[in-house]
């Protein structure tokens, strides 16, 4: 996953890039506090979203009458959920999202990453998963232009395999990939909790051997341990640090950013 030597050159005399990872079930509860901190970020920053969609998705399967499968975290995708998670993802939830931007002035351009081959993906695990794939190469000249010419790219995590098959990929890993091929300065984690809390106060900066003992000691646990691993395994020379904030909150105060940074060591920047 890398860019051309031209869009490089771009980033670098340009305004940096961040990648926010906007979870499915935070999409109707995004504050007017957390808006008004996005527009301050998009001053000084190209932006662009990754959205989830699966309590949608989980909806529409049961008003369907198709019962989900879940294998190690991972939705099973058959083909018949696959035509469920297509219409959530690239439809229904893809402009929920871009319609809410317009409402904040901000303009959305609505993306799916198995579109004009944005998301080049393979099989996790078709045994055992189905339709689920994993980001092999993405297209950021397609995703830089639309930034460049003013707009903000909201992406499904969708991929297109290299025989034209369309596979389900999970949200978290596709921003994570989407970042390190972008060389996005931050990836940003939009969730319902303000960052990662220990004894009741949100720890402000961590790294990743330290997350490795919270979730050994069971402080991490649930759904945020997906979200820490796919933010630990962004993490690399060119993408340091990874943010966990809340949608319910602005994403600033002062001069730092609200939420848990979770920084880079030395071996992550090696890699």
């Amino acid at each position: 996953m890398t860019m051309s030597e031209s869009t490089q050159a771009t980033v670098r005399n340009d305004k940096p890039v961040i990648v926010i990872k906007l979870g499915g079930s935070m999409i109707d509860r995004l504050t007017e506090e957390f808006y008004e901190s996005f527009h301050g970020l998009l001053k000084h920053y190209h932006c662009l979203i990754v959205h989830g969609g699966g309590p949608a998705i989980t909806a529409l399967l049961g008003r369907m009458d198709i019962e989900g499968e879940f294998h190690e975290g991972l939705r099973k995708t058959t083909k018949e959920t696959l035509e469920v998670v297509e219409m959530v993802l690239g439809g229904k939830v893809n402009a929920q999202i871009t319609s809410a931007l317009v409402r904040q002035n901000i303009l959305p351009v609505g993306l799916k990453g198995c579109d004009a081959s944005l998301l080049t993906a393979s099989y996790v695990n078709q045994q055992d998963l189905g339709f689920v794939g994993q980001v092999e190469e993405v297209k950021t000249d397609l995703l830089y232009n639309c930034m460049q010419a003013g707009y903000l790219p909201v992406v499904a995590p969708l991929g297109k395999t290299e025989n034209g098959q369309t596979v389900n990929i999970n949200a978290d890993l596709a921003a994570a990939a989407i970042a390190k091929a972008m060389q996005a300065e931050k990836l940003l984690f939009v969730t319902d909790v303000p960052g990662i809390i220990s004894e009741d106060e949100v720890i402000k900066e961590t790294s990743p051997e330290e997350i490795e003992s919270l979730i050994s000691g069971g402080c991490i646990y649930g759904g945020m341990i997906p979200k820490v691993q796919s933010a630990m395994a962004a993490l690399s020379e060119h993408l340091q640090e990874v943010m966990i904030v809340s949608g319910e909150d602005a994403l600033i105060q002062g001069d730092r950013m609200k939420g848990t940074k979770i920084r880079a060591t030395v071996k992550e920047r090696a890699e």
